[in-house]
């Protein structure tokens, strides 16, 4: 475990922090001023035909990826790559979600491919984040907690929130709060964790107190 926090210090050591007046600007829903990254779609997945195959998962997820409830994750504008990879985790099972293990059983892996396009491609719409709550959210999102071990979420996540496909890191801003904020809990449990990207979650998770969990969760969804 110490070889992989000091792994996980020295990589974030190297990420590039934007100033507090962009994360506050960020946070509070305003438009970042940070260029959009590329979004990355899988070459072989239909985009067309993806939106067809979506219809059944517009009931949780909205017609257009969006959500259309805070429990179940907004999956417009998510990396491509990474869509692909949990469809295949609950299929294979190694993400434990019974709704979803059922939904991606019949799936085929050109299906995936084509969902995960789909969704990729759509415009992911942002929220707001809880005013009381942006100060320490943004110290956690932009710096972490040496006292306790936590990383920053923006050295894996990016200082805006928009992830990294091919290296497996999610898109996370807009996303809903408390949608985060269940992940943050499974990852702490020991509910989830696939992966050596999910072994450096719950470590993560386990460090963070329930209100540093609750403000960064909140800030997340404020990101634009």
């Amino acid at each position: 475990m110490k070889k992989l926090c000091a792994g996980i210090a020295a990589f974030l050591s190297c990420a590039m922090l934007p100033t507090a007046a962009l994360a506050a600007a960020d946070a509070h829903g305003e438009q970042s001023t940070q260029p959009a990254t590329e979004i990355n779609l899988l070459a072989d997945g239909d985009v067309e035909a993806g939106q067809a195959k979506a219809a059944p998962c517009a009931a949780c997820h909205g017609p257009d990826g969006n959500g259309v409830a805070p429990q179940w994750p907004k999956l417009a504008g998510q990396h491509a790559d990474y869509l692909f990879a949990q469809l295949q985790a609950f299929k294979a099972g190694t993400r434990n979600n019974p709704v979803m293990m059922g939904m991606a059983a019949p799936l085929s892996e050109q299906d995936m491919r084509d969902l995960a396009a789909y969704y990729a491609s759509q415009e992911v719409r942002g929220g707001s984040a809880d005013e009381s709550l942006v100060e320490l959210g943004e110290r956690i999102w932009r710096g972490g907690n040496a006292e306790t071990g936590v990383s920053a979420c923006a050295g894996c996540h990016g200082p805006a929130g928009r992830g990294n496909g091919p290296a497996q890191y999610p898109h996370l801003a807009g996303q809903y709060a408390q949608y985060v904020q269940d992940q943050l809990q499974k990852y702490r449990n020991g509910e989830r964790g696939e992966g050596a990207r999910g072994a450096m979650m719950q470590d993560v998770a386990s460090r963070l107190s329930e209100e540093e969990a609750r403000a960064v969760a909140s800030f997340i969804e404020g990101l634009h």
